[in-house]
């Protein structure tokens, strides 16, 4: 009996990831009649014409410049000062990395709609509403638990005695930091930087909160304009979802090999 349930759970949740994306995939070469009438058939006359007016229409190009910039710079900062608070609590000895360690990581404890309010109050107060400074910053803020969380338990498991080797050859800290610890920390760093990056690629709750000018919009607040009141153009928002996921698929293959290695050393090493 189970021999026969397993595989007809499996296809039962392949294929609950796998027709909403034939949907998608489909819907981008149609038009709207077309997707209504057949969702799941295959385009019988294919066009590009969704993509072209998912830019042109829908100032893709201009939304995706500021993604871009917003997440590149984003991901860096949060991985220079998680990998610099990660090392303070992984090298400080007795109870004081672990305290630091624990008050940085109890943000995960804290939902980002908690902290909404005085987070806008404050961002409007110092003119950072409405700008990427602004959400570079508050991308940084609401991600650094994660980061230190995932560093931070990845720099505990390397041996003391590397450490205290290149201390013996005069190495001071930082020069440790930056000859030991990041060389080692590649895989944990590309984990880091992958679940970064689609966290703050697809973050839609702060630009929809801070932005208002049409110039600042990210892809995710671009991709609200294809929804009416009355009538929601799916081709276009289709269209629009498969250029805005593309870069989250070409990161995670880039990647691929120490997005892997970074989730299985920390078991290998215990």
């Amino acid at each position: 009996m189970t021999r026969t349930l397993r595989p007809a759970a499996l296809l039962a949740g392949a294929a609950v990831v796998v027709l909403p994306l034939l949907v998608v995939a489909f819907g981008t070469f149609k038009t709207l009649p077309q997707l209504f009438d057949a969702p799941l058939a295959p385009p019988t006359s294919p066009t590009l014409d969704n993509y072209r007016r998912a830019v042109a229409e829908g100032g893709l190009d201009g939304a995706a410049l500021n993604s871009v910039v917003v997440t590149l710079c984003a991901v860096t900062l949060t991985l220079a000062v998680a990998s610099l608070a990660a090392f303070f609590c992984a090298r400080v000895p007795g109870r004081v990395g672990w305290i630091v360690f624990g008050v940085l990581v109890a943000g995960l404890a804290v939902p980002a709609q908690a902290a909404i309010v005085p987070q806008y109050v404050l961002f409007d107060r110092l003119g950072l509403t409405d700008s990427l400074l602004g959400l570079v910053l508050v991308d940084t803020v609401t991600t650094l638990p994660t980061a230190v969380f995932i560093l931070g338990s990845f720099l505990r498991t390397v041996p003391g005695e590397l450490y205290e080797a290149a201390e013996l050859d005069g190495a001071s800290p930082l020069r440790a930091f930056v000859r030991v610890a990041l060389p080692l920390s590649r895989p944990a760093l590309a984990t880091t930087g992958i679940f970064l990056f689609v966290m703050d690629w697809n973050d839609l709750l702060y630009p929809l909160l801070f932005i208002r000018s049409q110039d600042h919009r990210t892809l995710p607040l671009a991709l609200l304009d294809f929804q009416g009141e009355f009538l929601t153009q799916y081709p276009l928002l289709f269209a629009g979802v498969v250029i805005a996921s593309a870069p989250v698929v070409v990161v995670y293959v880039l990647l691929q090999r120490h997005f892997v290695t970074g989730l299985t050393t920390g078991a290998v090493r215990g």
